[in-house]
């Protein structure tokens, strides 16, 4: 019987499929004594599964390092830590040792302990983490249950997947074997997995578990994440709708690859620039196909993650030039190292413990409190900026003070390998993401220590709000259709447009078309986003006119809540289609 229920956009899309109900992955195992002879077998048991669920990750992680490694490889390298942790593998054995438990209770005991553990912290950052605990070992549990099918955990072809939560690190294999949609009960449409899932194209609703529950297992289930929707066994004006709809985007698609090679102008002759964010030679080349003005947010991280020791300048100075000789004289930001606590960093180099990493050593902090870390960063950046125009983008900063430490740093770099004959750029730009809402406000007291700048909207909002974007329970209240939000990007451009500093969006904010006009109102004319959704963004801002867009910016900044926000962008949609 066709019923009708509604959710949470998190990725866009339509699709059809079966209804595969999985269970939360809950280690739900028997308590069993084990005879005396078989604990160190059941040891070795459990030693070939965390190997094996190592050998899982390490694979995935190959298949990542290309247009998605930023989205899922930190969590690939999370998870990698977690298996790897000598605590964790001694807690599971002593288990079975001491306990006589079997491989599979050991892991349940042990996750409820570490659960309590991260349940019972202040910090609502650290207590979401007991979800990378619990898919690691849920991923070690099923590689004991070897008699039991991938496809009942990850979904097989023509399948739309129902469960309570998805990892990033689930997706891409739910892409690769068929999977048409997911449907989960908790998550945000900011998280991790939401991003990843927009990233590979994956239709994703987030809606309450009651309504999930109603689903049952094997029904036709028709998803429509634009719209929020989902219909169980949809009738024959549904599925003609369906049809109706997937042509009509079809050719949306065909229309955008002609405009690979067209002018991002609106339709009253004003130019706007849209640059790339990629972190690896395939996003760098996909956005010179895609005609990006440059590469506005080169992620350095990569080279950093999930290895013994930093990376040497030599290899450092390989990896800007290739990028830089891909763009052929497109101006390439490369983003000093922007790692902290909260990734996984096998070298060392972050702080380990830190009560709460998003307020700790990060960014342009860590930075200036390794300075030999820098040093080789620098002199990388400055060796690689003889082969193409190239500026340097500063994270985290928050204080005039730490912009002026790095213009030292950048301008000793320089005589240095000028000292030693090497062919260091000079005057190479200094620019600053403004994502710390010090750094929004005091903006007009630091613009002269700057070359350029780049709003990062995705930490931005999270400080504004005190909300962290990966929080189950605040997906209501991350949004950038806040008041806060609107006026503090206002007050950025309005100040580095009276300063003639130039001045770029990179958060997911600048990828998202819904948000175009809402931006070149507010006066934005720099975006930089994902090469994937460069031609949407693209075909967006050649259907608006400017000026009467800016007309607009008086009453989104008088705008008292999001619901009026979310009206007034309507109007702003409506008005240019």
């Amino acid at each position: 019987m066709r019923s009708e229920q509604s959710g949470v956009t998190a990725s866009r899309g339509l699709a059809l499929g079966r209804a595969r109900i999985r269970a939360p992955r809950i280690i739900d195992t028997e308590e069993r004594s084990l005879p005396s002879d078989a604990v160190e077998n059941e040891v070795g048991r459990l030693q070939d599964a965390i190997c094996a669920a190592r050998t899982e990750l390490a694979r995935l992680r190959d298949r990542v390092q290309g247009a998605l490694a930023q989205e899922v490889g930190e969590f690939i390298d999370m998870h990698a830590l977690l298996l790897d942790d000598p605590e964790l593998l001694a807690g599971l054995t002593g288990l079975i040792r001491t306990g006589r438990f079997t491989a599979g209770y050991a892991l349940r005991l042990q996750r409820d302990r570490l659960v309590a553990v991260f349940d019972a912290m202040d910090d609502p950052y650290l207590r979401s983490r007991r979800e990378d605990v619990e898919h690691v070992l849920g991923r070690v549990h099923a590689a004991l249950q070897r008699g039991q099918d991938e496809g009942d955990i990850i979904g097989l072809a023509g399948e739309v997947l129902i469960t309570d939560s998805v990892a990033p690190t689930e997706l891409l294999p739910m892409v690769e074997r068929g999977v048409v949609a997911v449907l989960v009960s908790r998550g945000s449409p900011m998280s991790h997995s939401a991003i990843l899932a927009r990233s590979l194209g994956m239709p994703m609703l987030i809606a309450p578990a009651e309504a999930l529950a109603a689903i049952p297992e094997g029904a036709a289930v028709m998803v429509d994440a634009g719209r929020g929707q989902i219909i169980v066994e949809p009738g024959a004006e549904d599925l003609a709708d369906l049809r109706e709809r997937e042509q009509a985007e079809a050719r949306e698609q065909r229309s955008l690859v002609r405009l690979r090679n067209a002018a991002t102008r609106t339709l009253d002759g004003a130019d706007i620039a849209l640059w790339a964010n990629a972190e690896s030679r395939d996003e760098v080349a996909r956005a010179r196909q895609l005609g990006a003005a440059g590469v506005g947010l080169l992620r350095t991280e990569f080279l950093f993650l999930q290895r013994s020791e930093p990376p040497s300048e030599e290899e450092q100075y390989a990896a800007y030039r290739d990028a830089i000789l891909a763009m052929e004289g497109r101006t390439v930001t490369l983003r000093t190292l922007d790692l902290g606590a909260d990734k996984a960093d096998a070298a060392g180099i972050a702080l380990a413990h830190e009560p709460n990493p998003a307020l700790g050593l990060r960014g342009v902090r860590l930075a200036l409190a390794r300075p030999a870390l820098l040093r080789t960063q620098l002199r990388a950046m400055l060796r690689a900026a003889a082969h193409g125009p190239v500026r340097i983008l500063v994270p985290m900063v928050s204080r005039r003070e730490e912009m002026l430490a790095m213009r030292r740093a950048l301008r000793e770099c320089a005589r240095e390998l000028r000292r030693e004959g090497h062919a260091a750029a000079p005057d190479t730009p200094l620019g600053a993401m403004i994502e710390v809402p010090a750094a929004a406000f005091a903006l007009p007291t630091m613009l002269d220590t700057m070359d350029f700048v780049s709003i990062g909207t995705n930490d931005l909002i999270q400080y504004l709000l005190a909300a962290d974007r990966a929080n189950d329970a605040l997906g209501e209240l991350f949004s950038p259709l806040h008041p806060a939000v609107i006026r503090a990007l206002h007050e950025i451009i309005d100040a580095c447009r009276r300063a003639g500093t130039p001045v770029a969006l990179c958060g997911e904010m600048a990828g998202d078309a819904r948000c175009t006009r809402l931006l070149l109102a507010l006066g934005l004319s720099e975006f930089s986003m994902h090469p994937a959704s460069l031609l949407e963004v693209r075909a967006a801002v050649r259907r608006c006119e400017l000026r009467a867009l800016r007309r607009r910016a008086g009453a989104l900044l008088r705008a008292r809540d999001r619901a009026a926000l979310e009206r007034l962008l309507a109007r702003l949609q409506a008005s240019a289609s």
